[in-house]
């Protein structure tokens, strides 16, 4: 008898404990509530999508309201998203402020004048930005070289029998990134729902390249009025390894017009490093005279409109 009551004591205690630890906590309630609401609710489907698509701009609350009413902010947000970067709008924002306070106040007992401190204040605190940028470009020409064996894949796939949404999935599983991650999430939204025009529109979106405007194109063409979709393909792949020829061979022809710019660029800021270490007082003038100031200021402005123009000249679209 005491064994059995020790049994059905242990077996109650048992059950009690599960019950209390698999109860849903309070935000797993809120959580369940607010689902039911969304599937009961006659809302429209693109209500639903923007509602499941939100993405936080900063994880303090506050900064997120306020950045997600910025249309600059959500510019920032695209550009991180195109460069597959792990940071935030807010924490871009924050470095970027920090270096700017930092660069103009800290050189102050130093370079007494507020102008050039501002000025190189603000070119320090755009680094952040260039970064994001530079990796974008770099994801982008990396995305180039790979799309043709993305495309080849895809007519080899259609030949075979396979639908336009399969070949997508082939992409994402044998082609390397950033080309087969973002085939593979486009594939991965079809699943979750979204409508393929949709999808396949959202993937021209974060990799905004022509040859994938071309492909988009296509495929959204072709699902409507029909047509031979392989052919396309396959001749888009031989346009885009021909435009890579000629993008390659003009990177050869303009390398000294850019090492040029480079140079120039670099060597004041060079010299001038230079000669304050020989001799500090010959570049003193520059710093603490008003005339020297304006000169400085006028003299930075000049060469970024030069540098700006020398890039322009060498970046010869294909």
């Amino acid at each position: 008898m005491p064994i059995i009551l020790l049994f059905l004591v242990i077996l109650v205690l048992t059950f009690a404990v599960v019950m209390v630890s698999t109860r849903p906590s309070e935000r797993e309630k809120r959580l369940r509530q607010r689902l039911t609401g969304i599937a009961s609710a006659p809302v429209s489907i693109e209500e639903n999508a923007e509602l499941l698509r939100r993405t936080n701009f900063s994880d303090i609350p506050l900064l997120d309201a306020i950045f997600h009413r910025l249309p600059a902010m959500r510019n920032l947000k695209s550009l991180i998203v195109q460069a597959d970067s792990t940071w935030t709008v807010g924490r871009l924002v924050a470095a970027t402020f920090l270096i700017f306070v930092s660069a103009a106040w800290l050189p102050a007992l130093w370079v007494p004048s507020l102008p050039l401190r501002l000025a190189v204040a603000a070119v320090l605190a755009s680094l952040p930005y260039f970064t994001i940028r530079a990796q974008r470009e770099r994801r982008f020409r990396r995305f180039e070289s790979v799309l043709p064996d993305a495309l080849d894949l895809m007519t080899r796939g259609l030949r075979a029998g396979h639908s336009v949404s399969s070949t997508i999935e082939m992409v994402g599983q044998e082609v390397a990134a950033p080309v087969g991650s973002e085939f593979k999430k486009c594939f991965e939204q079809q699943n979750f729902g979204l409508p393929f025009r949709e999808a396949i529109e959202d993937l021209a979106k974060r990799v905004p390249i022509a040859d994938l405007q071309f492909m988009v194109t296509a495929i959204l063409v072709q699902k409507e009025s029909g047509g031979n979709l392989a052919e396309v393909l396959d001749k888009a792949g031989v346009v885009i390894r021909e435009r890579l020829r000629i993008k390659g061979e003009l990177a050869i022809y303009t390398a000294q017009g850019k090492l040029t710019g480079w140079i120039l660029g670099l060597l004041p800021f060079v010299m001038f490093v230079l000669l304050t270490l020989l001799n500090p007082q010959y570049t003193s003038v520059l710093i603490h005279d008003p005339l020297g100031q304006e000169l400085v200021i006028a003299g930075l402005v000049l060469m970024a409109a030069g540098f700006y123009t020398i890039r322009r000249i060498v970046d010869i679209k294909v």
